[in-house]
């Protein structure tokens, strides 16, 4: 596959998730992608990068919420038909992450470097469906396998 008929999808959830993508996007450059965050107000910012999906915040307290975003996250992908997913979490990338494996993209998981002791609640659950986990600290690295250090985003 040619770098211009792939197709990435990126996830994060708006503030911190999604501005660790944005220090790495030079990576995707030249490929087609798509965006998957979670607050109106980044569309602006995203618009101009791919198509941009707004599924809402939600978290484990809010199990209504959860199955709302999920649905979302389900219907772009299965639109969007990314052969690659990207995220750093929150839960919608969790989301994003998991349906993007069972759909058949690879997944490249990076977790936030506010997680210095333990993967954060979304990269446990992802880690089993990842390709390619990332963490930016070399402890985790070390206490978990099949987790590669990457330095810091930020």
């Amino acid at each position: 596959m040619n770098q211009t008929s792939m197709k990435i999808c990126l996830a994060g959830s708006a503030g911190g998730h999604l501005s660790q993508l944005l220090k790495i996007a030079s990576a995707w450059s030249g490929y087609e992608v798509c965006w998957i965050t979670t607050t109106e107000v980044v569309r602006a910012s995203l618009g101009e990068q791919g198509n941009v999906h707004v599924v809402g915040e939600c978290n484990r307290q809010h199990p209504v919420r959860v199955l709302r975003v999920f649905l979302r996250c389900l219907r772009i992908l299965r639109r969007e038909r990314p052969d690659v997913v990207i995220s750093t979490g929150a839960a919608p990338g969790c989301m994003a992450a998991i349906l993007g494996h069972l759909a058949g993209a690879k997944v490249i998981w990076l977790d936030s470097i506010t997680n210095v002791n333990r993967l954060s609640l979304s990269g446990r659950l992802v880690r089993p469906f990842a390709d390619l986990f990332l963490v930016q600290w070399p402890a985790l690295a070390r206490k978990y396998r099949g987790v590669e250090y990457v330095g810091a985003v930020i």
